[in-house]
């Protein structure tokens, strides 16, 4: 009966597949591996002391995750259950 296995190393060790679990111990280093993240822009904390002004850092803060890529820029649709939360025209 063979044996078909989720990881190996193809012949030559040009490629390995990983098709299972790949586990890394404590202490465990990659090398090489080139890095897709691109941090946010820096945001300073907050010193608002209302809600229009944290709003307004709140949304710089959302703008430099999307421009990072790290956040989605447009929004999904809205699906059944998900609860929408109307803007105060006061704030």
């Amino acid at each position: 009966m063979p044996f078909n296995t989720k990881n190996y190393t193809e012949p030559g060790g040009e490629k390995t597949v990983i098709g299972g679990e790949l586990e890394f111990k404590e202490g465990a280093r990659v090398i090489g591996l080139p890095s897709s993240i691109t941090p946010a822009a820096f945001q300073p904390d907050s010193e608002a002391t209302n809600v229009a002004t944290l709003r307004g850092e709140f949304n710089t803060l959302l703008a430099s995750l999307k421009a990072a890529g790290l956040m989605e820029s447009e929004s999904t649709a809205i699906g059944e259950g998900d609860e929408v939360i109307e803007e105060d025209e006061n704030e």
